[in-house]
C-alpha cells in the first residue's frame, strides 16, 4: 500500500559549520546559496500555509547545511509550531550551537531534536567533520547535554557508520541508549556528498551491526515505532532504543513519506534521484498563484511512487548528483 506522504524536510541554510566527510566532497569549495535567493521566513510561512498543509502534510523537520547557523531559525520554530495543523515539529542539527540555543529552540514550541554525533572519540570526530583546529568535540558533546537537561526527552543521535573510520565504535555509541532515553540511529553510509571516500571505503549493512549488538547484549524489537525509515530495536532492559537506517541494503521506497524543500525553494520528492523537482521560489517571486503551486505540488505527490528510486546505478544517468547532502538538506 502506498504510505501517505506527509512529512515536509525544510532545509533552511545550505552552509555549516563542519564539514563532514560523508556530506560534502574533499577539497572542493562548494557554491553556497546567495542570501537573496534563500526562501524567506515569509515565504516559507506562506507555502506551508496554502500549499504543503492543505495537501495534507502535517510533520516538518527543519535541515540544513546546519540549520542554527540561520538567523531567525528560533523564529521559523515558533511560527511553524504555532500552526494548528502541525502534528510534529523536529530539527536535524549538529549541535555545535546547541548550548546557546536549546533553551529558546524548547521555548518557541520545537521538542525534538536529531543531532548528529558520529564518534565518541574527539580525534576521530575532528577528522570526520573536517576539523583541523582545537577539536569540537567537547562543546558539541555539552550542546548536547544542554538539549536533554532543557527537555529534550527523548534525544535522537545520528551516527553514519563509515568503515575503517567509526565502524568500531558502534557498541559504545550503542551503550548509550541503556540509561537514558535516548535514541540512537545507525545510517548506513551513502553515494551522496563524497563518493570518492564511498568507493574506497563501502558501507556497513545494518544487519551485520545488529549482531554485534545482539551478540553483546541481546536484542529486541522495539514496542515503539517511528515516523521516518528507520527500523527499531531495543537492547532488553535500556531505556532507549536502537535505530536502523538501510537504504542502501534494505531498500525503504515502498515507505518513503516524505518530500525535501531545499533552502533555495526547490521541491525534491526523492533523495536518491534528481528528477520532478519543482522550483516553488522561482514560481512564487513570479507571481504565481499559490493555488496553482498547490496543483502542481499534487501532481508530483501523485508522480512520486514513480519517482521513488529503487535502483543502484546512482539514481541518475549521469551517475553523479548535482547537488551534495549539504545542498539537499538529507
Amino acid at each position: 500500500m502506498t504510505p501517505t506522504v506527509d512529512y515536509l524536510r525544510i532545509s533552511l541554510i545550505d552552509r555549516c559549520n563542519f564539514r563532514c566527510q560523508y556530506c560534502m566532497p574533499d577539497g572542493d569549495e562548494l557554491d553556497y546559496i546567495l542570501q537573496q535567493n534563500l526562501l524567506t521566513r515569509q515565504e516559507l510561512l506562506s507555502l506551508l500555509q496554502e500549499v504543503f498543509i492543505p495537501l495534507g502534510f502535517r510533520r516538518f523537520r527543519l535541515t540544513g547545511g546546519e540549520p542554527l547557523l540561520r538567523p531567525d531559525v528560533v523564529a521559523i520554530a515558533r511560527d511553524i509550531a504555532a500552526l494548528p495543523e502541525t502534528e510534529d515539529l523536529a530539527m536535524t542539527t549538529n549541535g555545535f550551537l546547541l548550548a546557546q540555543l536549546a533553551q529558546p529552540l524548547y521555548d518557541a514550541g520545537l521538542h525534538r531534536l536529531n543531532i548528529s554525533l558520529d564518534s565518541l572519540d574527539a580525534d576521530t570526530f575532528d577528522k570526520i567533520i573536517g576539523n583541523r583546529g582545537q577539536s569540537r568535540w567537547q562543546r558539541t558533546w555539552e550542546g548536547i547535554q544542554n538539549a536533554y537537561e532543557v527537555g529534550f526527552n527523548p534525544l535522537k543521535l545520528n551516527m553514519v557508520v563509515i568503515p575503517g573510520v567509526n565502524d568500531g565504535e558502534v557498541l559504545d555509541m550503542a551503550a548509550l541508549s541503556l540509561e537514558r532515553q535516548w535514541h540512537i540511529r545507525f545510517i548506513e553510509f551513502m553515494p551522496i556528498g563524497n563518493g570518492h571516500l564511498f568507493e574506497n571505503n563501502g558501507w556497513v549493512a545494518s544487519e551485520t551491526l545488529r549482531e554485534q549488538i545482539r551478540q553483546r547484549w541481546g536484542l529486541e524489537a522495539a514496542s515503539v515505532t517511528g515516523a521516518g525509515p528507520a527500523d527499531i530495536f531495543q537492547i532488553p532492559g535500556a531505556q532507549g532504543t536502537l535505530g536502523f537506517i538501510s537504504q542502501m541494503s534494505e531498500c525503504f521506497c515502498d515507505r518513503c513519506n516524505r518530500m525535501r524543500l531545499s533552502a533555495d525553494g526547490w521541491l525534491r520528492p526523492c533523495l536518491l534521484n534528481e528528477t520532478g523537482q519543482l522550483n516553488l521560489r522561482q514560481a512564487l517571486r513570479e507571481g504565481v498563484p499559490l493555488s496553482q503551486l498547490r496543483e502542481q505540488v499534487q501532481t508530483l505527490l501523485q508522480l512520486k511512487p514513480e519517482i521513488n528510486f529503487k535502483e543502484r546505478d546512482m539514481g541518475n544517468s549521469s551517475g553523479t548528483y548535482q547537488r551534495t547532502m549539504s545542498q539537499i538538506g538529507g
